[in-house]
């Protein structure tokens, strides 16, 4: 069963895809179209919000059943006036490369003794038809916590500049030097697992 994945971040729709698919669902993304893309301002003042304004563009556009996602990061150790939230990427009105973002999380951290607790907060929104809708920014769709640290790992992919400075808090290892990333692992797509799960009577009847 194939389902469009509003997303042009190759990174993002591989996780994605490789979780889906043992529930038989197949994701192409916006660039596997080869259509135009519209360009979708995300002025939600909550990720769920951003999630759906993203989806119904992308419905609107192409006319099938599509979903979106969008997060926002937190740290255990800022205020509320100080956490990034939803401007992950999106810094003094600029959208950070994966090397900005490195340096500008990097700094960050530096300046909390090379480390801070975060986590990343998730949501989904997925129409069917324009009108059947489903959506979900429960807790199950976070990240499990984990540090981000000043010094970024050598390896690096595309898309996911942050898995490069995310460090597993019970064993002080970098994701990467453990065989995994922050989003490959089984923990952080379990919950978007479980939203599809309960949702494939609706999609097999209409898809």
């Amino acid at each position: 069963m194939e389902l469009l994945y509003g997303t042009t971040n190759p990174g993002k729709l591989d996780a994605m895809s490789r979780a889906l698919a043992p529930l038989g669902l197949t994701l192409v993304g916006l660039r596997g179209l080869g259509l135009p893309i519209p360009v979708v301002e995300e002025e939600g003042n909550t990720i769920l919000e951003n999630a759906e304004q993203k989806a119904r563009a992308y419905y609107k556009a192409f006319g099938r059943p599509v979903f979106s996602c969008d997060s926002g990061l937190y740290f255990d150790e800022l205020p509320e006036a100080e956490q990034p939230g939803l401007h992950v990427r999106r810094v003094n009105g600029r959208s950070l490369t994966d090397a900005e973002a490195q340096e500008y999380y990097g700094a960050m951290a530096r300046r909390h003794g090379g480390r801070l607790t975060a986590r990343f907060r998730n949501a989904i929104f997925l129409t069917v038809d324009g009108d059947t809708c489903f959506s979900s920014a429960d807790e199950s769709l976070a990240s499990p916590p984990f540090w981000l640290v000043e010094k970024p790992h050598p390896r690096h992919v595309e898309g996911f500049p942050l898995d490069a400075m995310s460090v597993d808090p019970a064993t002080g290892r970098y994701h990467y030097d453990m065989g995994e990333t922050l989003a490959d692992s089984a923990e952080t797509y379990r919950g978007f697992q479980a939203f599809f799960q309960n949702i494939l009577p609706v999609l097999r009847e209409r898809l």
